[in-house]
């Protein structure tokens, strides 16, 4: 969605004035950030999970210039028009990109400040930005087989690997999953022929499902409200809430920074993925199966 308002609000409009204010959001130095000011972005595009605006060529300069912005979890992207407040904490903002007809703000809300920007000369050098994974909606079956048992990785694993497939992340591939009726530490080459097509059913139902939804919501405005969490999903971040299909409730692995949400009803047969911590915390006393929880 960002991709699309950004468009809307930016492209073909020349940045007046870029301020960096925090200083680790930005990770280049050549060229110097200030060579984009008082060019016109010409075009908005996605790159892996990376938002990229691209700027006319300076005076002087044999290339055009690349904004690489990686969002990572907390980072999120705000449009205010001349004269509008902030609505955020200065401690939140990492930049801010002033245009004759608003400001964009970068924010980012974690004190682990993990979103980047970097400015890149040429196509080539943005291309190095690229990691290469098949965008689902554009692929065919045959493709999106070959990069799904490219390596044998869990479905969770690869589904979210960038290198494999673009722009899927955490919260979709839980909802893919869910919809696909596969267990989530299922290893990709262990897939039937069938569970392969309905994979693949399913990325392409779940992704186009709610790129219209989240066009219908956000309109011709910006999106405010960028969260992976939503009520609609069926899954994630929906954890002891009921399955929307069979009404069981809805399982977790807890991970590092993120978080796996399964129905093991619908996906695993009724058995219980094992948490880390937990398993190995109860041992003997995990429950095996959904029933067991119950019990």
């Amino acid at each position: 969605m960002y991709v699309e308002a950004l468009t809307r609000h930016v492209a073909g409009q020349r940045l007046d004035r870029l301020t960096v204010l925090s200083p680790f959001v930005l990770r280049s130095v050549d060229p110097p950030i200030t060579s984009i000011t008082g060019t016109t972005v010409r075009d908005v595009r996605r790159v892996g999970k990376r938002i990229v605006l691209g700027f006319g060529r300076p005076a002087g300069a044999g290339e055009d210039l690349f904004l690489v912005i990686h969002l990572m979890i907390a980072g999120r992207l705000r449009w205010r028009t001349p004269g509008q407040k902030p609505g955020m904490g200065p401690r939140l903002m990492l930049a801010t990109f002033e245009f004759p007809h608003g400001t964009l703000f970068f924010t980012e809300a974690s004190s682990k400040k993990r979103a980047s920007m970097q400015l890149v000369r040429g196509e080539a050098a943005l291309a190095a930005h690229d990691p290469g994974g098949l965008e689902p909606l554009e692929a065919g079956l045959e493709q999106f087989h070959d990069a799904l048992t490219r390596e044998s990785h869990t479905l969770k694993r690869a589904l979210t690997d960038p290198h494999l497939f673009g722009g899927i992340g955490n919260a979709y591939s839980d909802e893919i999953l869910h919809r696909a009726r596969l267990s989530p530490m299922k290893l990709t080459r262990s897939l039937s022929d069938a569970e392969v097509v309905r994979l693949f059913d399913a990325s392409r139902a779940t992704l186009t499902w709610w790129i219209d939804r989240l066009r219908a919501q956000t309109g011709a405005g910006f999106p405010e409200k960028v969260t992976a969490f939503h009520e609609d999903m069926a899954v994630h971040g929906r954890f002891r809430k009921p399955c929307p299909v069979c009404g069981r409730p809805v399982q977790r692995i807890v991970y590092a920074e993120n978080e796996c949400n399964y129905c093991a009803t619908c996906q695993t047969g009724g058995r219980l993925l094992a948490d880390r911590s937990l398993s190995r915390l109860l041992k003997s006393d995990w429950p095996r199966s959904i029933d067991d929880l119950n019990q």
